[in-house]
């Protein structure tokens, strides 16, 4: 699917998404794609100013978009209930949750229920407003779910016994293990939907290299040379939420999918494609460990 592909795709009037970070970078970008094909667009943003400024720079290229700004911070899992809560009460339906937000290589820090902020925020968080919307979800035909990835997860692992940088912490490992963790939970999540006859597809995707808000931990001589000698490498966000809003509308999408970009090491391409990941991931003991012990930690058992 390119840019092109979604300007020819039908209409999706009617149907609701809900993109978690869309006020800035890809969750911008995916958001606009959305609007631009009418659907209503929840941006589910923790800075209720930025989002508006966000929807004010959608409509600019989409003057009649639906769009609604709902306060959301991954960082505190009770913010992510009170949005779950007041989501249900204002809707009977959910098409589309688009897991988008995430932190990068930022200095050590938790969260307020005590997870390391890349773990907590890139991946716990969702994992409980998946599961408190999954009823909802199911009860919306053609629903799916969409969890962000990245090529980083390549070097990841899943360190049981310092998922939260108990005993060490590393920025990269920490998110490298996060986005590994987002990748598992989708190919998990879609192998219980299977064994309970749900309708609801869960697929993964990643936005190749892209030039976004994620670079803001980045050493500043580091993004000078991505952005001056190396831009050509690099996704802009246009580019980079291609393979979300593959992953979110593609008629070929399966459960289970994980999409990115067609170019070279899919770091960046004009088009998204079906990828593969590692084998690592697909590990079905690893995943169903990660899930008990994520149902542990966010107190939230699934309905299944």
């Amino acid at each position: 699917m390119n840019i092109q592909d979604i300007k020819n795709f039908p209409s999706q009037k009617g149907r609701i998404a809900i993109v978690t970070g869309a006020n800035i970078g890809l969750g911008l970008e995916t958001s606009r794609f959305f609007a631009l094909k009418e659907m209503k667009v929840i941006l589910a943003c923790r800075n209720m100013q930025k989002a508006e400024s966000a929807m004010q720079d959608i409509r600019k290229t989409v003057p009649n978009a639906d769009l609604l700004a709902m306060p959301l911070d991954l960082s505190d899992l009770e913010s992510v209930r009170s949005f779950a809560q007041s989501y249900t009460e204002k809707f009977d339906s959910l098409d589309l949750l688009i897991n988008n937000a995430g932190i990068m290589v930022p200095p050590f820090s938790k969260t307020k229920d005590g997870f390391e902020s890349q773990m907590g925020v890139n991946y716990f968080a969702h994992f409980l407003l998946t599961g408190l919307l999954l009823p909802l979800l199911e009860k919306t035909e053609g629903s799916r779910i969409v969890a962000l990835g990245s090529m980083a997860h390549k070097s990841g692992k899943i360190d049981f016994d310092n998922l939260n940088a108990e005993k060490s912490y590393s920025k990269f490992g920490a998110y490298s293990m996060s986005k590994l963790s987002c990748i598992m939970f989708a190919y998990e999540l879609q192998r219980r939907l299977n064994a309970h006859n749900y309708q609801v597809k869960a697929v993964a995707a990643h936005p190749g290299g892209s030039m976004t808000n994620l670079m803001q931990h980045i050493p500043s001589f580091m993004v000078f040379l991505m952005e001056n000698l190396f831009s050509g490498m690099f996704n802009t966000a246009q580019m980079g939420a291609l393979p979300t809003v593959y992953a979110a509308l593609g008629e070929d999408i399966k459960g289970g999918d994980y999409t990115g970009p067609d170019g070279f090491r899919e770091v960046k391409g004009k088009n998204a494609i079906k990828v593969p990941s590692t084998d690592y991931s697909h590990r079905e003991d690893l995943s169903k460990l990660l899930w008990d012990e994520s149902e542990r930690l966010t107190h939230f058992n699934y309905s299944f």
